[in-house]
């Protein structure tokens, strides 16, 4: 291989037309007897190397890959496109109808339109509702059933016993100091006075006449009823 190659390149030096005597200028790699055979035995086994060479088939595809009409074409892109036409020659005419219709009647302007309103949550907000007063319910009645834990009349009946132990432990008797309170009277002032000692002296004297004895007190104060004092 290499000295093919060299020879190939003795030879594209010094051409064989115009310089008849270029054997003798040859130098080959191994020693020869005959140099002008030697130069035509490697040019032939060049050319032969050329033809090799050229006439090999690669291994590895380099080629292009395959053009597919699916992706060349693109049907799907047409149809899109034919859809949109579609529309728009489809709006065009409606508005060409209406433009129609605005020319032969003048034009007229019709905003008297009344229109419900509508809410996009009503039903869901509905059966919200319905499922909390569902809920509500079934509270209230688990909660109108259910008994009570403790008894306000036992609390009462507790209470009065603590009171009648109260009474009977304490050392004076119990609601006297209301009593002093309520029979005592404010002192007024200025000269008010001597008509405040007017009347606690009247107030003295009835008080004295009011406490004359009776029948009836005499037998309360001995204890007995005046039915039975009657009866004596």
């Amino acid at each position: 291989m290499l000295q093919s190659m060299n020879t190939y390149r003795q030879m594209k030096n010094c051409d064989m037309e115009t310089c008849a005597a270029s054997h003798l200028a040859y130098q080959p790699l191994l020693p020869t007897a005959n140099k002008y055979l030697q130069q035509k035995w490697d040019k032939a086994s060049y050319d032969l190397h050329r033809e090799k060479v050229t006439s090999t088939k690669t291994t590895i595809n380099t080629k292009p890959p395959k053009n597919y009409v699916h992706l060349s074409v693109k049907l799907k892109k047409l149809k899109l496109e034919e859809e949109r036409k579609a529309k728009i020659d489809r709006e065009n005419s409606m508005l060409k109808e209406k433009i129609s219709s605005i020319m032969r009647t003048t034009g007229g302007v019709n905003s008297r339109k009344f229109y419900d309103k509508k809410s996009l949550g009503k039903e869901k907000r509905q059966v919200e509702l319905l499922h909390i007063t569902k809920e509500n319910q079934m509270i209230l009645c688990r909660l109108s059933q259910c008994k009570p834990h403790y008894n306000v009349r036992k609390w009462h009946e507790d209470w009065l016993k603590t009171l009648m132990v109260m009474d009977s432990i304490a050392r004076y008797p119990r609601g006297r100091a209301n009593q002093q309170k309520r029979q005592e009277q404010p002192i007024k002032k200025g000269g008010d006075c001597d008509k405040g000692q007017k009347g606690t002296a009247e107030e003295t004297t009835h008080s004295h006449t009011s406490r004359k004895p009776s029948g009836n007190d005499e037998n309360e104060e001995e204890g007995l009823d005046p039915a039975k004092a009657d009866m004596k």
